[in-house]
Parts: C-alpha cells; sequence; structure tokens
C-alpha cells in the first residue's frame, strides 16, 4: 500500500500534485489551503472530503506532508503546524521550492517528522492539466536521507527522473532553472524583436523560428553544447559580426548591449569546439567588448 499525503497549499503545484499522486495509488489524507474553496477543489480532484483552512487538520493523519504555499510563507506554515503537533512523529515533510533548501522546516523535526525538499524541474502554469506533467522531467530532491529516499520514490511514481542535490547549493540549481526558462524568454525576446524590426510580425516570426530552436535543443541534446555551435560565431565570420553589431546598433541600440554580452559568451563556447584560431578568438571578442 503507498503512503498517504497531505497538500498544504492548495495552487497549481499543489493541484497538480493532489491529482497525479492520488493517480498513482497514494492514499488522500487532507487539504488545506489559505481559501477553503481552493482546499476543496484540489480534495475534489482526488474524490476526498477532507479539507480545511486549518493546516494541522489536514496534515495529522498523513505519512507524507506536501507544502506547496508560496516560498514566503513555507517556513511560517511549517512553524504553525509544528506548533499545532499537526505532524506525525514518523511522517516526511516536503516542500516544493526550487530556491529554499529543506532546513526551513527545521521546525517539523520537534515532532519527530524527517525533513527535505522535492522540487520537480517543470513550469506548472494550469490549474488543470489534460496529461501528468511531472511524466519524463527532472524531479530534484535535498535532506534528511528518510526524506530524500521518499521523495525519490515519490518522483518515480510520478513518472519522473530523480536527482539529489547539494543542500548547500541549492539556490546555484534554482540560478541554473531561472536561466534554462526565464532567460530563454528574454533571448526569445530579443529574437523577435530584430524580426520585427525587418518586417516580419511577431506570430509569423515565432513560427519561423521555433523548428530553429527545436533542433538547436536536438543538436545539444545528441552532441553537447560546443559541438551543436554553429553561426558566425562558430566558424570566425568577422565580416557578418560586423555587419549584425552596424544594424542593430543603428536600428535597435537598445538590443546592441545584450547582443554583445551573449557574443562574448559564444566566444567562449567556440574556443571549446576548437574551429576557431587565436587569432580569430581574439579579434571577434574585441567586436564584443562592452
Amino acid at each position: 500500500m503507498k503512503p498517504s499525503f497531505a497538500i498544504v497549499g492548495c495552487g497549481r503545484v499543489g493541484n497538480a500534485l493532489a491529482r497525479y499522486l492520488t493517480e498513482a495509488g497514494y492514499i488522500p489524507a487532507g487539504f488545506a489551503s489559505k481559501s477553503l474553496t481552493s482546499a476543496k477543489r484540489a480534495a475534489a480532484l482526488t474524490g476526498s472530503f477532507n479539507f480545511t483552512d486549518k493546516a494541522w487538520e489536514a496534515t495529522l493523519k498523513a505519512d507524507i506532508v506536501f507544502i506547496t504555499t508560496p516560498d514566503g510563507t513555507i517556513k511560517e506554515v511549517c512553524d504553525i503546524i509544528a506548533a499545532k503537533k499537526g505532524f506525525r512523529p514518523d511522517s516526511v515533510v516536503l516542500h516544493c521550492s526550487g530556491a529554499l533548501t529543506s532546513t526551513i522546516l527545521l521546525s517539523a523535526k520537534d515532532c519527530g517528522a524527517s525533513i527535505g525538499s522535492m522540487h520537480p524541474l517543470q513550469s506548472f502554469a494550469l490549474i488543470e492539466y489534460s496529461h501528468n506533467p511531472f511524466s519524463g522531467i527532472i524531479t530534484s530532491v535535498e535532506g534528511d536521507n528518510k526524506a530524500t529516499n521518499a521523495a525519490g520514490l515519490i518522483a518515480a511514481d510520478l513518472g519522473s527522473g530523480c536527482v539529489t542535490i547539494k543542500t548547500e547549493a541549492k539556490i546555484l540549481y534554482h540560478a541554473s532553472a531561472v536561466v534554462a526558462s526565464n532567460y530563454l524568454a528574454t533571448i526569445l525576446n530579443l529574437s523577435l524583436n530584430l524580426m520585427r524590426e525587418a518586417g516580419v510580425p511577431e506570430d509569423d516570426a515565432f513560427r519561423g523560428l521555433k523548428p530553429l530552436i527545436d533542433g538547436t535543443l536536438s543538436n545539444i541534446g545528441k552532441m553537447g553544447i560546443p559541438d551543436a555551435l554553429t553561426g558566425p560565431v562558430a566558424r570566425g565570420d568577422i565580416q557578418t559580426i560586423e555587419n549584425h553589431l552596424r544594424e542593430i546598433g543603428s536600428k535597435t541600440p537598445h538590443l546592441l548591449h545584450l547582443y554583445k554580452v551573449l557574443g562574448l559568451y559564444t566566444v567562449e563556447i567556440a574556443k571549446k569546439k576548437g574551429t576557431l584560431s587565436d587569432t580569430a578568438i581574439e579579434a571577434i571578442k574585441n567586436l564584443f567588448m562592452i
């Protein structure tokens, strides 16, 4: 029999966990949220009627407790539950923040619980899903051995891979995720702005760029970043780079700084590819200097 679980904080991540943990055979023990309506909605996803706006009432009978509130309230909520003796002595308490470590759950240890964090490396933009958002992704875990072991089994049952990260380095892990997700949007915005300046409507621009984006990601997966790198920097095409800088500086000067910064870092990748001479590397670096 799978363990029982409680969700405290019934937003996007909490709802997804509620539904897909239940589908994986875990037993819903209770749902709590600041909004009773949100708690009721999460419970309904599992067929449960055990919902409340008092977190300690939802957690008391759970083997595993997920605190999926906003980051700024996780510690406060945990402390309140612990003060009410709302954690079972042998339970596992997990939060799902990508930026915070398990140490913010220390008060749960006063009840005899094990603590950890379990962060699905996924963007949860929806309340309801037509497919399992955990399937095929990576979930990071850290914390007490019992908690990380439990989180690893949960990740596997949800269809996710699992990696264990160092507690003291978790903020770097989160920074990596921000770069891959949020800053990818920034880079695409730069690309679309340049396309727009060239007279291409944004919808057409994205539709045209998407195969290029998908192809690049596919090549990185197959060959690694240095060998997947193409374009003027990789081939040492100084004339094309000069043309880019001149036109961007003339028509969209507010984008020039970002383009140059990205170019400088791209030179370092091109060096690893081994296709450029030292002379070409220095010449290209000089073009991109801020």
